[in-house]
């Protein structure tokens, strides 16, 4: 996944939005992607009903209860032009990948909207977190794996007085998560979340 990550920009220029998808829950993949340094494409969860997508792909392993480690190459008109399996423990050759990518584009042989970098943070913003709460977490890992580490300092109410009386001021309240850009206050986990999808990745 790092590999897909480093050639994001092959995979754009083909005009190809890359999805990974697994049986994990939404938690696991923000977790793992964070270990893993940041994951900026979506992941999906093939988690409820368990393996769905997998096995209307034909690539779900019912004894083994996971996705197989499969790659399918869809077309701009939903045509399944490559699909390969290496199996849960192979290694994918993610530049032969981005190659076929950009093959199925040229055969595509009509025009395709580009495929713009993320945006990035609209201004200078803050996030605003205490200790023991996995809201501030959830805030926090949305934060790792869409690398606004340098652009989006944390402050910790829990453990910075300073940082408390700051989020008072500018909030009106104490409540963590909060994100603050500006006169701009975000205090729901989820809405954190999906305003820094909205301008850390390229879905929109």
């Amino acid at each position: 996944m790092p590999e897909v990550e480093r050639l994001l920009p092959r995979f754009r220029g083909a005009h190809t939005q890359v999805l990974g998808i697994s049986v994990d829950s939404i938690y696991c993949h923000a977790n793992w992607a964070a270990g893993l340094g940041g994951i900026s494409f979506p992941l999906l969860a093939d988690f409820h009903p368990k393996g769905a997508v997998g096995q209307a792909y034909g690539l779900y392993l019912d004894e083994a209860g996971i996705d197989d480690r499969a790659t399918v190459i869809l077309d701009a008109g939903g045509t399944v032009r490559h699909a390969s399996s290496v199996t849960p423990s192979g290694k994918r050759d993610i530049a032969e990948l981005a190659a076929l990518c950009e093959q199925v584009d040229r055969d595509w042989g009509r025009p395709l909207p580009d495929i713009a970098p993320p945006p990035g943070l609209p201004g200078p913003a803050t996030l605003f977190v205490k200790n023991r709460c996995g809201f501030s977490q959830k805030a926090l890992l949305a934060r790792a794996n869409l690398h606004f580490e340098d652009a989006l300092p944390v402050r910790n109410v829990s453990e910075d007085e300073s940082a408390r009386r700051e989020l008072v001021d500018r909030a009106g309240s104490d409540q963590a998560p909060c994100l603050v850009l500006g006169d701009r206050v975000i205090q729901e986990s989820d809405e954190i979340v999906a305003f820094l999808v909205a301008h850390g990745t390229d879905i929109r």
